[in-house]
């Protein structure tokens, strides 16, 4: 189905509204009437975009601002913010692949972080027994920090299990944590232990939540200033300065929203019925299913959902996405949609 305008909570589709529950703009940031009048007269500043490189003579000051609040907020040494969250990945990858050669992957970790030769991380329910032998080496783990088809953080407890000769990088993608899990929405980059790690670092896509165009690698200084000499990083152009003028001017408006989202979510929380076919929490605003007629039976109730063929997945995705601009009505709709449903 093709729309013709952003997808907020209410969408047009062939002349008849649909009430939206998809999507990952979940601060709701993207239609923000405050939030886009700061943006449209930081454009007025910084211009629509800025094509030239980040190590270019001529510098804007805006990077080095937004990039020190990221690092102050995800509680990392230290940050860079690229033009996307892919590219944030690849760069990352790219760096990291020039000096080792073992790569392992948690399951369904995003393509974003994944290198063609990366091995499982576990194999057949047991950690892969090249990270539990006494060969010395270094290795790269790569990890959502909320998986694909979960509602809560990624356990990092199997990093006790490896072996003490192995030297950790551990890299995890916060695209769809970053800004909303964690207190004031840091995401969980500050929470994994690292008493077995070499390196912690976090990428995330600033194009969910957070509603920027861009992408941003969080890790300790000496590793960030490598990546930035990095020919991928000389040659590609920067983020949007005017979002990142933003993003420092807006820091009211994401609390108010983390505030709006976690209110609609104790609300669905305290009237959705539990049923093993939904996955949700009060912490978390996405509602799966492992019902593939769910998208359907919504439909017919003037709702959508996202539903669709995704990389890692054997069957369709039902994710039902709750935002800081539902309102309890609309809400209430889609509860009582499920409930019916579910308690037939």
């Amino acid at each position: 189905m093709q729309i013709d305008s952003f997808p907020d909570t209410i969408i047009t589709i062939n002349g008849e509204e649909y009430l939206y529950f998809g999507g990952t703009s979940y601060l709701g940031m993207a239609t923000h009437p405050e939030f886009q009048q700061l943006l449209a007269e930081n454009i007025k500043k910084w211009g629509t975009f800025y094509g030239s490189s980040r190590n270019a003579n001529v510098k804007l000051s805006v990077y080095d601002k937004a990039e020190q609040l990221f690092a102050q907020q995800i509680e990392a040494e230290a940050s860079a913010i690229v033009s996307s969250g892919t590219l944030a990945g690849k760069l990352t990858t790219d760096y990291l692949s020039k000096s080792i050669n073992a790569f392992f992957h948690y399951p369904k970790t995003h393509p974003a972080v994944l290198v063609s030769d990366s091995l499982p991380l576990f194999v057949d329910g047991k950690l892969h027994s090249k990270l539990r032998d006494n060969c010395p080496e270094e290795v790269v783990i790569t990890a959502d920090a909320i998986l694909s088809l979960e509602v809560s953080p990624t356990s990092f407890d199997f990093l006790r299990q490896i072996s003490p000769a192995k030297k950790i990088t551990l890299l995890v993608d916060e695209s769809h944590s970053l800004g909303i899990v964690g207190k004031d929405g840091k995401g969980i980059f500050s929470s994994i232990p690292t008493e077995r790690l070499h390196r912690k670092i976090g990428i995330s896509s600033l194009g969910k939540a957070v509603g920027l165009s861009g992408g941003i690698i969080a890790s300790d200084a000496p590793f960030i200033d490598a990546l930035k000499e990095e020919a991928l990083f000389v040659s590609s152009s920067g983020a949007s300065p005017a979002y990142l003028e933003t993003y420092l001017q807006a820091q009211h408006i994401y609390t108010a929203q983390r505030q709006k989202l976690q209110e609609n979510l104790n609300f669905l929380y305290a009237e959705l019925i539990q049923t093993k076919e939904l996955k949700f929490t009060d912490n978390y605003p996405v509602v799966y299913s492992n019902n593939d007629t769910i998208f359907a039976m919504l439909l017919e109730c003037k709702m959508v959902i996202t539903n669709f063929k995704y990389p890692t997945y054997n069957n369709n995705m039902n994710r039902i996405v709750i935002t800081a601009n539902h309102t309890k009505e609309q809400l209430k709709k889609l509860i009582n949609s499920l409930n019916k449903y579910y308690d037939k």
